[in-house]
């Protein structure tokens, strides 16, 4: 782990691991203070884990937390009242320690030179610069200029993102492109399914993301604070500029793991687990493994989430492991799902209801959970049906799948950008911002009516390149997004239901109904899911190679 030192009683640091306090208390620290938001990363513990496990090697932990780059004034006058009041010396952490050198640097604004401030930070190993402006500017970040220029800047590095950066070499292989994402590691989500199953390892869904930037594209590592599009401009955390002729924004959702009263204090222990989470989904397998009675609840929150069908494959594979075993008997499965039907294309659901009669699965529709007890093994839901008032109802568990309430990342939904809820505003066809012709969207974070899928990305990433490049030679778009997106829902293993469908409900299927028919449970399906999909997705899609994913051609009427 790094430790950075800013000065004499503060050291930054990025992301630390409960398992990381015995150094920290090594290295002389008394306290922490954590400036990262819970919910930022697919691999972050919760702040919770980090207090819980500074408290036992003696040192105090605060939450300071940031939206990376929203730094004000008053924060950093917080975080300088903080380094006064705790214990030196003091760890500050973040995702990379940027956010946390950054509030520094501002707390010390009145006390030290900015080439004191600096020359520090340098020292450090981070990039002031930006701040340092944004000090001489009287608080604002200027964007008239820029740190840095490219012809293309893509914001997130996951499916989406690469995909698009690799698509668009493909077609023009001397662009100059750069991407900007903060995170080490890229992850395959489409798998954590499949490891709280005990199919998959953990680590054949990871890769670094270095290994993975197309050639020739510019990774940028850092995350962004805001979009100043009428500047062409993107504010990077630490208060740098990155000025772009095309913007692509593609960096996911954010997981509210927050929103649920008591669930950060408790996921990963106390039999409460989610397949969402890269370090989590083990741990659902371990339970499922473990479990010979008792009750499981498998929740599922409001729409929009991605992946529709996660929530209830947790149900199926733990089912199937449950019956294969044995024990199905004496486990009474619960599936508390806040909408109100099992899935929304209707096609699929009568293969689905078999299988939750198989399971006998109780299926409780507009329940929407709200709070959890860990150690009482509790929780509590809403329950909204329609025209009745809402009613709090508390169940007791054994084993409690939790899907987190899911929003668009709080850095896009308070942008010119976004939409009245938060997602970015695009034509759902050319995907295409509808107020800056010079700006594009994919994958999770926009705002189309179509299911949240690495699939869905998969579609979207040439329909957004051909596009770009339309519009690069001074012409219209020439294709279009259907709305496609896939969810293969996995009802035990070794079947099935790939589900394929795009804009209102219509059944797009990819294959012949002689060899996959999507409605049913099939071998062949699965087969898809775990051996094809996977290289799929790591040596075609993120490749620039665009295999079951031709863009479809805008045609005049």
């Amino acid at each position: 782990m790094e430790l950075n030192t800013l000065a004499a009683g503060v050291s930054a640091s990025p992301q630390i691991m409960p398992d990381d306090m015995q150094v920290i208390k090594d290295a002389g620290f008394k306290a922490i203070i954590c400036n990262r938001p819970d919910g930022e990363g697919a691999d972050q513990p919760t702040f919770q884990e980090i207090a819980n496990a500074a408290k036992e090697f003696g040192l105090e932990a605060v939450y300071q937390p940031i939206v990376a780059g929203k730094v004000s004034d008053d924060d950093a006058v917080a975080f300088g009242n903080a380094l006064d009041t705790l214990p030196g010396p003091v760890l500050a952490y973040c995702r990379t320690g940027t956010r946390s050198a950054t509030l520094w640097s501002l707390s010390q604004a009145s006390a030290l030179s900015v080439a004191d401030i600096l020359a520090a930070t340098k020292a450090a190993g981070y990039d002031m610069g930006g701040v340092v402006r944004r000090i001489a500017n009287g608080g604002k970040t200027p964007t008239d200029t820029g740190d840095a220029s490219y012809e293309v800047v893509i914001v997130g590095a996951g499916a989406g993102g690469i995909a698009v950066a690799a698509s668009l070499k493909a077609r023009k292989p001397e662009l100059e492109i750069a991407i900007i994402d903060p995170a080490d590691v890229h992850y395959y989500q489409p798998g954590w399914t499949m490891v709280g199953g005990g199919i998959f390892e953990p680590q054949e869904t990871a890769r670094t993301m270095g290994s993975l930037i197309p050639r020739g594209v510019h990774w940028i590592k850092a995350a962004v604070a805001a979009f100043e599009p009428e500047n062409n401009a993107v504010i990077l955390d630490g208060c740098r500029v990155v000025k772009y002729d095309r913007l692509i924004v593609t960096p996911g959702l954010k997981l509210d793991w927050n929103k649920i009263d008591g669930l950060v204090e408790t996921l990963g222990q106390n039999g409460v687990t989610s397949n969402y989470r890269y370090d989590l989904a083990p741990y659902t397998w371990e339970l499922v493994s473990g479990m010979k009675s008792g009750r499981a609840i498998f929740t599922q929150p409001p729409m929009p989430i991605k992946c529709a069908g996660a929530p209830q494959k947790a149900m199926y594979l733990s089912g199937d492991a449950w019956s294969r075993r044995g024990v199905l008997k004496d486990i009474d499965i619960h599936f508390n799902n806040a909408g109100g039907v099992l899935f929304g294309i209707k096609d699929y659901v009568p293969a689905l209801m078999e299988y939750v009669e198989k399971y006998d699965a109780t299926l409780n529709f507009f329940h929407n959970l709200v709070a959890v007890d860990g150690p009482a093994k509790k929780a509590w839901f809403n329950v909204t049906k329609p025209d009745t008032p809402i009613e709090r109802v508390e169940m007791g568990f054994d084993m409690l799948h939790v899907v987190p309430p899911q929003t668009a990342p709080d850095f896009i939904r308070v942008s010119p950008l976004a939409d009245a809820a938060g997602w970015v505003d695009v034509d759902q066809a050319t995907l295409r911002h509808k107020t800056y012709d010079n700006i594009w969207s994919l994958g999770d974070v926009m705002n189309a009516p179509n299911a949240k899928t690495a699939a869905a990305a998969r579609m979207q990433a040439p329909v957004v390149a051909e596009n770009m490049i339309a519009d690069m030679r001074g012409g219209a778009p020439v294709a279009q997004y259907n709305g496609y997106g896939s969810c293969p829902l996995t009802v035990e293993r070794g079947k099935i239901v790939l589900a394929e469908f795009g804009y209102g409900g219509t059944l797009l299927p990819s294959f012949p109904k002689l060899l996959i028919d999507g409605t049913k449970p099939t071998r062949a399906a699965w087969f898809l899911k775990e051996k094809l999909l996977p290289p799929i997705y790591w040596k075609g899609m993120l490749k620039g190679r665009e295999w079951l994913a031709k863009p479809e051609k805008i045609t005049a009427e």
